[in-house]
């Protein structure tokens, strides 16, 4: 069995704004495995969001292959790329992203409705990832009654909730204060302890400990890629 799950062969991602192009990536060369835990870094401009854009299928490379879980996602078209992300891979925002008239409940549900789950399954599988995440007693509290750390909760319960192989956070702790960025980053920690894959993309140095591996990014390119000497399994 083929263990990688994100194969990244010479991306390039080139912008342009205006007459100017932005060269975003320069000939990224990127393998992740299943059930790693890695974090990717970088200053502000350096091609994080960049990457994680074209890891998380929500963008496509100017030029390169990108293998997710061995299908060739670099030249697919939107709707394909769609039903691909929604499928393999669970998103975790600095922002959060919950719909606010929603309750935590119906927020997790969301990604099964496009995936065509049916609504018993539907809420029987939100309510046992809302258990998982610690949310059992806030299931039907909509996103304002909530603290920004249930937030986040319910944010990492909904992309848990298809049972992808990828979990992709972006600085999944940068609303919150630090006792909750702890906590979350347990929850994480968990999540990569039960099988799942883990890419937290990240400025901090204290969030990025918590992988296995660290990349770091600088003018598009990978400047650093090496295991973390610190890591210590959950």
């Amino acid at each position: 069995m083929n263990d990688k799950v994100i194969e990244l062969q010479d991306i390039v991602k080139n912008y342009q704004i205006g007459t100017v192009i932005v060269r975003a990536l320069r000939s990224v060369s990127l393998t992740i495995k299943r059930n790693e835990y890695v974090a990717i870094m970088g200053p502000s401009g350096s091609g994080k969001s960049t990457l994680m854009n074209l890891i998380g299928a929500l963008d496509t490379p100017t030029s390169g292959s990108y293998f997710l879980n061995n299908t060739d996602v670099s030249k697919m078209a939107d709707d394909r790329l769609a039903e691909i992300r929604n499928k393999e891979i669970g998103f975790v925002f600095q922002t959060f992203n919950l719909l606010p008239r929603y309750t935590a409940l119906e927020n997790v549900t969301l990604p099964l409705i496009y995936a065509g789950v049916p609504k018993a399954e539907r809420e029987q599988r939100a309510i046992d990832v809302l258990k998982q995440v610690g949310l059992a007693d806030r299931m039907d509290h909509k996103p304002n009654e909530l603290s920004g750390g249930q937030r986040q909760r319910v944010a990492i319960a909904r992309a848990l909730v298809n049972k992808p192989s990828i979990i992709l956070a972006d600085e999944p702790t940068g609303n919150l204060d630090s006792k909750t960025s702890v906590d979350i980053m347990g929850l994480l920690d968990e999540i990569h302890g039960k099988g799942n894959t883990v890419i937290v993309v990240t400025h901090e140095e204290d969030i990025a400990k918590h992988a296995a591996r660290i990349v770091r990014l600088l003018d598009g390119m990978i400047s650093s890629d090496v295991p973390n000497e610190k890591y210590v399994k959950a």
